[in-house]
C-alpha cells in the first residue's frame, strides 16, 4: 500500500473503499470485513450513505486495529452550521463506535459551509479529526472557500476518472496542498468503461484488467481513489494495482480519453443544487 502525506503531516493510504449505496446493514458489514481482508486500510463512508453503524460494526468485528485505519466520514449541508455540524461529528463517532477520526468532509458545497468549517477547524485542534476537507468543490467555488478559511482544506474528493480528470481542479488546489480524492473512479460504469477498447489495449501490455489500468492511471496522477464493490474478488482486483507502472505514452493515450463533463449533472447546474438542498 502507498500513502499520500497531506500538508500537516498525516499519512493517508493512497487507495481506499468507498461503501456509497451499500445501504443493506449486513452487507455494508461484510464489505467492510472483506475490504480489510484483502489490504485495505482506508474506509469512506458518509452520514448520508446511512451505512456509519454498519461500517462502524465491520471495524469493530475485523481484527485490523483502529490506529491501523483511516477512517473518513462526511457531512450533509442539512448539518451545516457551526453547533449544528459540531453535533453531527459527534453523532457520526457515536455510531461509527470510535472516539477520533482520520478525516471528515464537507459533502456538497452549499448552505452554510462557512460555518460548517469553523466546526471542523475547531475539532482538528481538538485532536477529535485527524484532517478536514471538503467534497464536490469545483474551481471556482474552491478557489472562493480557500479564501476565506484559516485551515486549508488537505482533500478535496470530486468525481475523476479517466473520462472526467479534473486536470483544471488539480491545478487550482495545488498551490494550497489540496489533495485531490477521486470517488466513481472507475466512471460507474459509463462509457462502457470495463469493456473500453483503448483501456484494454493498455490493459494486455501489462496483464491488467481496465479497471487497475483506470485506478492504476490516477494513482499516478497524485490522486487518492476509493473504488466500490460488495465483491470480494474485485475488492482483490481493485487491490491489486501496485505492481506494474504505466508508462508515458499510456498515461498520454489515457489523458486523451478525457472528455471534461461528468457522468452527472455538474454541481454548478441549478437543478442539481436545488436537489441536493432538498435531501
Amino acid at each position: 500500500m502507498e500513502n499520500v502525506r497531506l500538508y500537516n503531516g498525516v499519512d493517508m493510504p493512497q487507495l481506499g473503499f468507498g461503501v456509497f449505496q451499500i445501504k443493506d446493514y449486513s452487507e455494508c458489514e461484510r464489505s467492510v470485513i472483506d475490504a480489510l481482508a484483502s489490504g485495505y486500510r482506508s474506509i469512506d463512508t458518509a452520514q448520508f450513505y446511512q451505512n456509519e453503524e454498519a461500517v462502524g460494526s465491520g471495524l469493530a468485528m475485523s481484527d485490523v486495529p483502529r490506529e491501523d485505519i483511516f477512517l473518513t466520514t462526511k457531512i450533509w449541508p442539512s448539518d451545516y452550521g457551526e453547533e449544528k455540524t459540531h453535533d453531527a461529528v459527534l453523532g457520526s463517532l457515536n455510531r461509527l463506535g470510535t472516539d477520533y477520526l482520520d478525516l471528515v468532509l464537507l459533502h456538497q458545497p452549499f448552505g452554510d459551509y462557512f460555518g460548517a468549517w469553523r466546526a471542523l477547524e475547531k475539532l482538528y485542534r481538538q485532536g477529535v479529526i485527524r484532517a478536514i476537507g471538503i467534497s464536490n468543490f469545483y474551481p471556482g467555488r474552491y478557489q472562493d472557500f480557500v479564501h476565506f478559511v484559516d485551515v486549508k482544506p488537505m482533500v478535496n474528493q470530486v468525481e475523476a476518472h479517466v473520462f472526467y480528470q479534473q486536470e483544471a481542479l488539480q491545478k487550482v488546489m495545488e498551490p494550497y496542498g489540496t489533495v485531490l480524492e477521486a470517488w466513481g473512479p472507475l466512471a460507474q460504469g459509463n462509457h462502457d468503461f470495463f469493456n473500453h477498447s483503448d483501456i484494454k489495449a493498455i490493459g494486455d501490455k501489462y496483464g491488467k484488467s481496465n479497471s487497475q489500468v483506470g485506478l492504476r492511471f490516477l494513482l499516478q496522477l497524485g490522486y487518492v481513489v476509493i473504488p466500490k464493490t460488495t465483491h470480494k474478488e474485485r475488492m482483490d482486483e481493485n487491490f491489486d494495482v501496485f505492481d506494474f507502472e504505466l508508462s508515458d505514452e499510456d498515461m498520454a493515450k489515457l489523458k486523451g480519453l478525457d472528455t471534461g463533463q461528468p457522468n452527472q449533472a455538474p454541481h454548478w447546474d441549478p437543478e442539481r443544487v436545488k436537489y441536493i438542498l432538498s435531501r
